[in-house]
C-alpha cells in the first residue's frame, strides 16, 4: 500500500473509487510546438507520438457509449494532430461538447490561422495554459516570446466572442512557476482579470489553478536544484481530505495516444494504465466496468490533494475548507 493509500485510509476510504464517466480526456499525442519547462508529458516539436486515424475512430466509438459526455481534446498541442479537426466536427455532430486545452501560440503556425474560427463556429470550450500575467514569468517557463503571441491569441478569440459568448467559454490556466502550491484561485483570477484587461483589454471567464506534478520535465528541475523531496513532502504535509471527492479520476477517463487507458493525465505521463480488472484499452472500451472501477494510485497523487486541491478544472475546495487542512498534514 503506497503512502497516499494510507493517506486516504485515515480518512475511512479502502481506496479510490470511479463514478459515473462525465468526461472523455483524450491525449492526440506528446507533439508539441512548445517545449515548457513545467510539461508534465514533456511534449515538444521533436515529439513522434501522435494518435492515428484507427485510434481516433475508437474514441469516437467509445464516445458514442457516452451520451452528452464531454470530449476533452488535450496533447501536446492536439491541434496539431491531422485528427484533431475529424474528432472535433464528428463529436459535436453527435451532439457532444467539446473542450480544447490550447497553448494558445499554436493558433501562429503554419494552417493554424483559420482555427479561432472553426473553434466557434463549432462552439469549442476553451481551456488556454497562460502560467503567469506577467510576460517575464511565462517566458521563463514557456519560452521567448510565447506571452505575446498568447496576448494576441486571446485578443482574436475576444474578437469572435471567446469570454463574453455563453456558448464560447475561454478558460485560463495558472501554473506555479517553482516548487510551491497555487495561491487562492478566486483571489489570483481578480489578479489576472485585473491586470489583462488593464494592459490589454483581454476578457476571460474563469481562471483554473493547477498544481505541478512531481513528473516529467517539472521533476527533472527539481531533480537539478535538490528540491524534489522537498517539494514531495510540501505536497503530503498539504494532504485535503476535502478534496477526495472532487478528484478528476473519479469521473473522467483519459485515452492516450495509443488508446490506452489511464485514470487521469498524471498517471497517463508515467504510464500507469487502468487496471484492477478494467480494460486497459480504448477498443475494448465497457462503460459499466470503466465506471465502477478502482483508480490506481501513487504518491504524485498527493499533488491533486494539497491545499485548495488541483484538477483539470482547477481547484477543488475553496479557501476556507483548504484552510482546515493547513498545517494538519492528513
Amino acid at each position: 500500500m503506497n503512502r497516499f493509500e494510507q493517506a486516504i485510509r485515515r480518512h475511512g476510504r479502502d481506496g479510490l473509487g470511479a463514478g459515473d464517466i462525465r468526461v472523455l480526456q483524450a491525449n492526440l499525442g506528446f507533439l508539441c510546438n512548445l517545449q515548457c519547462r513545467h510539461c508534465h508529458v514533456e511534449g515538444s516539436p521533436e515529439r513522434l507520438e501522435v494518435m492515428s486515424g484507427a485510434t481516433a475512430e475508437q474514441v469516437l466509438a467509445a464516445l458514442r457509449q457516452l451520451p452528452g459526455v464531454l470530449l476533452d481534446l488535450t496533447g501536446g498541442a492536439p491541434e496539431l494532430n491531422p485528427q484533431f479537426r475529424h474528432l472535433v466536427t464528428t463529436a459535436r455532430d453527435d451532439n457532444h461538447p467539446v473542450q480544447v486545452r490550447t497553448n494558445l501560440a499554436v493558433l501562429f503556425e503554419p494552417g493554424m490561422e483559420d482555427l479561432p474560427r472553426f473553434f466557434r463556429d463549432h462552439e469549442v470550450q476553451l481551456v488556454a495554459s497562460l502560467p503567469c500575467y506577467l510576460e517575464a514569468n511565462v517566458c521563463a517557463q514557456r519560452g521567448s516570446g510565447v506571452y505575446r503571441r498568447a496576448v494576441e491569441a486571446i485578443r482574436t478569440l475576444n474578437a469572435l466572442g471567446y469570454g463574453t459568448d455563453p456558448a464560447l467559454p475561454l478558460n485560463l490556466v495558472y501554473n506555479p512557476g517553482g516548487p510551491f502550491l497555487p495561491p487562492d484561485q478566486l483571489s489570483l483570477e481578480s489578479d489576472y482579470r485585473r491586470e489583462l484587461a488593464g494592459r490589454f483589454g483581454l476578457r476571460f471567464n474563469r481562471l483554473l489553478t493547477i498544481a505541478n506534478m512531481p513528473i516529467g520535465r517539472f521533476l527533472e528541475d527539481l531533480e537539478r536544484e535538490g528540491k524534489a523531496e522537498e517539494y514531495r513532502h510540501l505536497l503530503e504535509a498539504s494532504f485535503n481530505s476535502f478534496t477526495l471527492d472532487g478528484l478528476m479520476c473519479r469521473h473522467q477517463l483519459a485515452v492516450g495516444w495509443d488508446g490506452t487507458l489511464y485514470d487521469c493525465d498524471f498517471n497517463l505521463a508515467r504510464g500507469i494504465p487502468v487496471a484492477y480488472g478494467a480494460p486497459a484499452h480504448i477498443s475494448r472500451f465497457d462503460r459499466h466496468t470503466l465506471a465502477t472501477r478502482r483508480v490506481v494510485t501513487r504518491e504524485h497523487c498527493f499533488g491533486c490533494t494539497a491545499g485548495s486541491g488541483s484538477s483539470c478544472g482547477g481547484a477543488l475546495v475553496e479557501e476556507d475548507l483548504a484552510c482546515c487542512a493547513a498545517g494538519g498534514g492528513d
